[in-house]
C-alpha cells in the first residue's frame, strides 16, 4: 500500500505494544498521531502526540475536530489498555469503569468517530485485544469481558464495512513483555520462547499491511511457543 503522506492514529503510543507499533509505522513512512496521557519517548518529525485520557469520553470528544481534519487517515490502531486480575469482589467500582472505558468504550467511540474518513480512504482498523478474548480465565472476568467485547465488535464491524473497502483486524496477543505487568503480581516468563515482545506484534502488523489489496486477515492470535509466568513477591 502507498503510505506517502498516509496518517495512522495509534492509541497507547507512549509505551509497550502501542509504542512499538507507532515506531514501526513511522519506519514504514506513515505520519503517526499518538493518543495517550503522556508523550513517551518517540522523537520523530512525523510523530505528533495528542494528550488524551482515553478512559474519559469527554476528552475523546474534545479531539473530534482535530481528528476529523486528518484527510489522509489510513489506519486506526486501538492499542491502549490495562488489566487488573483480582477476585471480582475485590475490584473497585473505579477500576471496573476505567477498564471498560479504556479497553472497550474508547475503541468503539474512536471507530465511530473516524469511520467515514476510513471509508473514504479504504483504511484499516486494528484492535489489539488479548489471548483472554479467546478463553476463560479466573481473576480476569472484567478484563476478559472488555477484550472479548472488542473482539466481537471488530468481527461484526468487518461484516458491515468490508464492501466499503475497510479492513478490521483483531489481534489477540498472549503475554507480552511490556509495562502492562509493572503493577501486577505476576509477569512474563524469563526465557525467550515463553514471552512475546512488543516488536513481535509490530512486525506482525507490518506483514499484514504489506499484503496485496483485496485480502483481509480478520483475526490473528500470537503466542509464545512455551508457557511460563513469573510470580512476584
Amino acid at each position: 500500500k502507498d503510505t506517502n503522506m498516509a496518517t495512522a492514529i495509534v492509541t497507547g503510543s507512549s509505551s509497550g505494544i502501542g509504542e512499538a507499533i507507532a515506531r514501526m509505522l513511522l519506519d514504514e513512512g506513515y505520519e503517526v498521531v499518538g493518543l495517550s496521557r503522556r508523550r513517551g519517548e518517540i522523537q520523530h518529525s512525523n510523530f505528533q502526540h495528542c494528550p488524551c485520557d482515553l478512559s474519559d469520553q469527554k476528552e475523546i470528544e474534545n479531539l473530534r475536530t482535530s481528528l476529523l481534519a486528518i484527510n489522509d487517515l489510513a489506519l486506526l490502531v486501538n492499542a491502549a489498555g490495562f488489566g487488573r486480575f483480582e477476585p471480582h469482589e475485590e475490584l473497585s467500582m473505579k477500576t471496573i469503569q476505567e477498564m471498560i472505558s479504556l479497553n472497550l468504550t474508547a475503541p468503539i467511540v474512536l471507530s465511530n468517530l473516524l469511520l467515514r474518513l476510513l471509508k473514504e480512504n479504504k483504511g484499516t482498523i486494528i484492535n489489539i485485544t488479548s489471548i483472554e478474548a479467546t478463553r476463560s480465565s479466573k481473576f480476569s472476568a472484567v478484563y476478559s469481558a472488555t477484550k472479548s467485547g472488542l473482539r466481537a465488535f471488530g468481527q461484526s464491524l468487518f461484516e458491515e464495512v468490508r464492501n466499503h473497502g475497510v479492513g478490521v483486524v483483531t489481534l489477540n496477543p498472549d503475554m507480552t513483555d511490556t509495562p502492562f505487568f509493572d503493577t501486577l503480581r505476576f509477569g512474563v516468563g524469563t526465557e525467550e520462547d515463553t514471552r512475546l515482545l512488543s516488536s513481535d506484534i509490530a512486525e506482525a502488523i507490518r506483514n499484514l499491511l504489506s499484503m496485496r489489496d483485496g485480502l483481509s486477515v480478520t483475526e490473528l492470535t500470537i503466542r509464545p511457543q512455551r508457557f511460563a509466568i513469573t510470580k512476584k513477591r
